[in-house]
């Protein structure tokens, strides 16, 4: 193995790092400045290059910039005495292995020295992961097999789809992927989300609207049925959609065609519509929340997409995979992750599913400080439950799969906090919530309440919900982001709870 070399011009800095490192069996050699060591770069090359950055006749990020152009697999270390933003940001633009605060604990240099020995011997193994081509959809579990054989038996037939499966599994891919293979691949491809329309506008932006139509219509526009003339339509979150909107959806799959908000002449429709929902659509047809004649014309093909913790199979090469597009996206080389930490990502449940992988695969590529993560390396919200300072912490995620979140502190075992909207946190002591739940639901049970469990759910999104709103004063993206749940989902939950009033 090539030495470890220590470049500082501070003696008794390079005499500490060469006796710990002498005692772990590592290689040293030492400079007291980056002429020295750039005179020896010439020659030979380190298997680390640990850099103080400022020294006199020149600067360590000088160096590290060398080092960059000849060495690019090469893990440079820079030291600094003045641990300033600017310093740190600096040492990481250009393409530090990690930076390290003057003074610093001797063991953790040693160890973190450690670890940029393996990423170097890693990357002298040509580990290589580069794909040639982004493909559609990933997955080998058997449900994702079934989903690939189902789209290749629809690719010659135009019939209505309905996608159901929880939110973040993929179904928009799900519903491209059918277009792309379908008779109708050389039209368009319309999306619309039902749920994020206002009530008042959803209309409009189905069918479009003549002019003079309504207050502010100056022109006349094409809806999304126009626009996705001879090609596909596909309405995400259909089970959202307002029940007098879902009639003239109704008319349209069963008449092919319709009018425009405020036209009087009848337009026909050559669509193919998909529709997805994340919801029970039976459930809510038997609520009376969605026309059941509507749910029969919209599921002539049914298809559902697992959710991730289903598959967990797939979860490694979806994490290699969304690892080499998010370092495409950014211009850098693309990450790999231990098998170690591999088989902990397997094991996770991921609620917010492929989506939340993916937003986890970006913040690895930003914040994880070496080119092989390590377990550790993930984020704290993702690890086993720490204590800490009297408080402890939970992993916490949002329903809707949002995103990366942080640890929730903890106070007498109940969260500030919901990990998640409709459960309580696993694996937490018994707290003064808690048996106070336990004590609800023993009297519903005795009182022989039907549907416990979907009573206590609602009633327990309802109180959290309510909670956010008057803490944000009724601003409702503002509650949605503290809650770490999407302003698509909290609206959602404010009209099915009947938070309105």
């Amino acid at each position: 193995m090539k030495p470890i070399w220590i470049v500082d011009d501070d003696q008794s800095i390079r005499w500490v790092l060469e006796k710990a490192l002498a005692r772990e069996n590592f290689a040293t050699r030492s400079f007291s400045g980056v002429r020295d060591a750039l005179a020896a770069l010439e020659q030979e090359s380190p298997q680390v290059l640990v850099s103080d950055i400022r020294m006199p006749g020149g600067s360590g990020l000088e160096l590290l910039q060398t080092v960059r152009d000849r060495l690019p697999g090469l893990p440079v270390i820079i030291m600094t005495a003045f641990s300033d933003l600017d310093s740190a940001v600096a040492a990481f633009q250009g393409g530090a292995f990690e930076y390290l605060a003057k003074p610093f604990d001797v063991d953790k240099a040693v160890e973190l020295i450690r670890r940029a020995v393996d990423e170097s011997m890693r990357g002298e193994a040509a580990y290589d992961e580069r794909v040639t081509e982004t493909p559609e959809m990933l997955g080998q579990a058997p449900a994702m097999q079934d989903m690939f054989r189902a789209i290749g038996r629809l690719s010659h037939s135009a019939a209505t789809v309905l996608i159901t499966g929880e939110s973040g599994t993929g179904k928009e891919l799900v519903a491209r992927a059918l277009h792309r293979h379908s008779p109708r691949a050389n039209g368009p491809f319309i999306a619309l989300n039902t749920a994020a329309i206002p009530k008042d506008l959803l209309e409009s932006e189905l069918f479009g609207h003549e002019r003079g139509a309504f207050t502010g219509a100056q022109a006349m526009r094409q809806g999304r049925f126009e626009q996705a003339e001879n090609g596909t339509l596909f309405l995400d979150e259909i089970g959202d959609m307002p029940f007098d909107l879902q009639t003239r959806l109704l008319r349209v799959l069963s008449d092919g065609q319709f009018y425009r908000v405020g036209g009087h002449n009848p337009l026909k429709a050559n669509v193919r519509v998909i529709a997805a929902t994340h919801q029970n659509l039976e459930s809510r047809v038997r609520q009376g929340l969605f026309r059941e004649d509507l749910y029969h014309r919209l599921n002539v093909i049914r298809l559902r997409l697992p959710a991730l913790r289903e598959r967990s199979e797939d979860i490694p090469l979806l994490t290699r995979h969304f690892l080499q597009k998010s370092a495409r996206d950014l211009g850098v080389e693309p990450k790999r992750v231990s098998e170690e930490a591999l088989a902990y990502l397997a094991s996770l449940p991921f609620p917010g599913n492929v989506r939340q992988l993916e937003n986890l695969c970006n913040w690895l590529t930003v914040m994880a400080p070496a080119q092989t993560i390590e377990q550790k390396d993930l984020p704290p919200d993702l690890t086993p439950t720490q204590e800490y300072a009297g408080e402890s912490t939970a992993l916490v995620a949002s329903s809707d799969g949002g995103g990366v979140q942080t640890s929730v502190p903890l106070q007498n075992g109940m969260a500030n906090t919901p990990a998640s909207l409709g459960g309580m946190p696993a694996g937490l002591p018994v707290s003064v919530w808690e048996n106070g739940l336990r004590t609800e639901v023993a009297r519903l049970l005795r009182e022989n309440t039907a549907d416990v469990m979907d009573e206590l759910a609602r009633r327990f999104e309802a109180a959290v919900i309510r909670e956010a709103l008057d803490f944000t004063r009724g601003r409702k993206v503002e509650a949605a982001e503290r809650l770490g749940i999407g302003r698509n989902t909290i609206t959602r939950k404010i009209q099915e709870l009947h938070l309105d009033a």
